[in-house]
């Protein structure tokens, strides 16, 4: 069963969002090491979560058009 050309970008770009999202989460926890992620390093961790979901949602505006 072959995919079609669309369906093959639409895949590949929520891949691209997605490993973006872990990068910055790995790069969040790397750089928020004391410790743990208290005060500072949580508030970026859920300023990072709530970046993917808004990314996330114009990817799929975009890719829906």
């Amino acid at each position: 069963m072959a995919l079609e050309a669309e369906m093959r970008r639409k895949i590949l770009v929520s891949v691209v969002a997605v490993g973006f999202f872990i990068a910055l989460i790995v790069g969040v926890g790397a750089t928020y090491n004391d410790g743990g992620l208290a005060g500072s390093g949580g508030l970026v961790l859920v300023g990072t979560i709530a970046l993917f979901v808004l990314v996330m949602a114009v990817v799929g505006f975009l890719l829906d058009r």
